[in-house]
C-alpha cells in the first residue's frame, strides 16, 4: 500500500514537470515556427542609423524609433526596406478589428464560431476546434498576449466574411495610412507557403500602423499589458510573447514575431513621464538580441528626449468690425512637441491676435496664431480661432446703435 502511494505521488510529480516543461515551450513560442539559429541568419547584420547625440548600433536588419502622439521618429536604420515580418502582421489585423468593434460593426461580446479554415493554422496558436465558441474579446487575448494565428483567421473572417477580403481590408488600410512599403498576403504573417514570399513590410510602416493602433483605440493596452492569464475557464493558459512586459519599466505592448525566414521582429512599446514610445525591430538573430536591441532603443529615447504639451484655451477678445457684437474671443487647441531633454522646460508660447476682424465672424475663422519658441528656434504653431459667430450688422441696427449713443 505505502508502494502505492509513492508510485502515485512520483506519478503526480511527473506529470506537473512536464505541465510546468509545456508551459514554458508555450511561453517562448511565438509563430510556433522553429527559430533561426543562436549563429546568427543570412543577412541580418547590426545597422547603424541616424540619431541626434549618439551613435546607436542595434543588431538587426533594420529599426526605428517613433514618438507616438506626434509620429516624429528619433531614430531609423535600413527603416524603409520591406521585410518580412512574422507575427508583427497582427497589428494591422488586430487594427481593423479594434475599428470594427469602435464603430460599432461588431461587439467585444459577440459570439464567433471558429470554422475549419482558422482551425488549420498551424504554427502558434490555441487549438481552436471548428465550431468552437469564443467572444470577440476572447479571442483578441489570444491574438495579443499568445499570438494565436487560428484566433487571427477567425476574427478576420468574423469581420470581413472570408480571410481574403480581409486581406484586401489590411492592404486598402495600409495605404490610407500611407504605408508606402507594405504588401499583406495573409492576417498573420506565417510565411511558409509560396505566396507568402511577397508578405512584405517595413519598420517604418509597423511605426505607422502601430501608432494608429495605440493612439485611437488604447483599450488594446488592456490586452497587451497582461503577462499571463488563461482562456476556456481556467483550463488553457496564455503567456505573452513579449517579456519586455514583465522585464521593461513603463512597457505596455505591443507584438514579437518570429520564424526562420522573418528573424526575430518585434513593434515594442513604452510609456514613461507622458511620452509613448514605439521601437521597432526586424530581423535579429534570436530573441534576446531582439529584445536587447528594443530595449536599447527606448533607452535611448527616454535619456535624450521629452514631450511638451500645451492643452490649449483662450486667447482673448479682438475687435470685430461692422458686427451686432464689438468682439469676439479667440481660442486655440492642444500642442504638443518632442524636444531635447530640459528644452521642454523652457518652452515661450506668443499669442499674437489680428488688429480686428470685419463681421461676419464664423466660430471656427482663422484670427490669430499661438507660437511656440525654445530660445530663437520656433517649434511650432497653431492657429486662434473665433469661439463664436458675429453677424455683420445691419443698416437699421447701425441706426440704432448711433442714435442709442447720441442720447447717451
Amino acid at each position: 500500500m505505502k508502494i502505492g502511494k509513492f508510485g502515485a505521488r512520483l506519478s503526480a510529480l511527473v506529470l506537473a514537470a512536464l505541465f510546468v516543461f509545456a508551459a514554458v515551450v508555450f511561453a517562448f513560442a511565438e509563430d510556433g515556427i522553429e527559430p533561426i539559429s543562436e549563429d546568427g541568419a543570412d543577412g541580418v547584420v547590426p545597422v547603424s542609423g541616424d540619431a541626434v547625440g549618439a551613435a546607436l548600433t542595434v543588431d538587426a536588419k533594420s529599426a526605428i524609433l517613433m514618438e507616438a502622439s506626434t509620429g516624429k521618429v528619433l531614430y531609423e536604420a535600413n527603416a524603409d526596406e520591406a521585410l518580412r515580418p512574422a507575427s508583427v502582421t497582427k497589428i494591422m489585423s488586430v487594427l481593423l478589428v479594434m475599428e470594427a468593434v469602435d464603430s460599432g460593426k461588431i461587439s467585444l461580446e459577440d459570439t464567433v464560431s471558429c470554422s475549419e479554415h482558422a482551425a488549420s493554422m498551424g504554427g502558434s496558436q490555441v487549438y481552436l476546434e471548428p465550431g468552437e465558441e469564443m467572444t470577440v474579446s476572447e479571442l483578441l487575448k489570444c491574438v495579443l498576449i499568445a499570438s494565436a494565428n487560428d484566433a487571427t483567421v477567425a476574427l478576420a473572417e468574423y469581420v470581413a466574411g472570408d480571410e481574403a477580403a480581409f486581406v484586401a481590408r489590411m492592404n486598402e488600410r495600409a495605404a490610407e495610412l500611407g504605408m508606402k512599403n507594405t504588401n499583406f498576403v495573409n492576417t498573420n504573417g506565417l510565411d511558409d507557403a509560396p505566396d507568402a514570399e511577397s508578405h512584405l513590410i517595413s519598420a517604418r510602416d509597423i511605426a505607422i500602423m502601430s501608432r494608429e493602433l495605440i493612439t485611437k483605440h488604447p483599450s488594446v493596452f488592456e490586452y497587451t499589458t497582461v503577462w499571463m492569464d488563461s482562456i476556456r475557464n481556467g483550463a488553457f493558459g496564455l503567456t505573452n510573447t513579449n517579456r519586455l512586459v514583465r522585464f521593461y519599466r513603463g512597457a505596455n505592448g505591443l507584438k514579437t514575431g518570429s520564424t526562420s525566414k522573418a528573424g526575430f521582429c518585434i513593434s515594442a512599446t513604452a510609456e514613461r513621464d507622458g511620452m509613448q514610445l514605439i521601437a521597432v525591430i526586424m530581423g535579429s538573430p534570436t530573441r534576446d538580441i531582439r529584445n536587447e536591441a528594443a530595449k536599447t532603443l527606448l533607452d535611448y529615447g527616454y535619456a535624450n528626449y521629452a514631450v511638451y504639451s500645451s492643452e490649449g484655451g483662450a486667447a482673448g477678445a479682438l475687435p470685430v468690425t461692422g458686427g451686432v457684437l464689438d468682439t469676439v474671443e479667440g481660442e486655440y487647441g492642444a500642442f504638443s512637441a518632442v524636444l531635447k531633454k530640459g528644452d521642454d522646460k523652457n518652452v515661450t508660447e506668443t499669442v499674437t491676435l489680428s488688429e480686428s476682424v470685419p463681421a461676419p465672424v464664423k466660430k471656427g475663422d482663422v484670427v490669430g496664431e499661438v507660437t511656440y519658441t525654445v530660445g530663437d528656434e520656433v517649434i511650432g504653431k497653431v492657429p486662434v480661432t473665433a469661439a463664436g459667430d458675429v453677424e455683420k450688422i445691419s443698416y437699421w441696427g447701425l441706426l440704432l446703435r448711433l442714435l442709442d449713443g447720441f442720447f447717451m
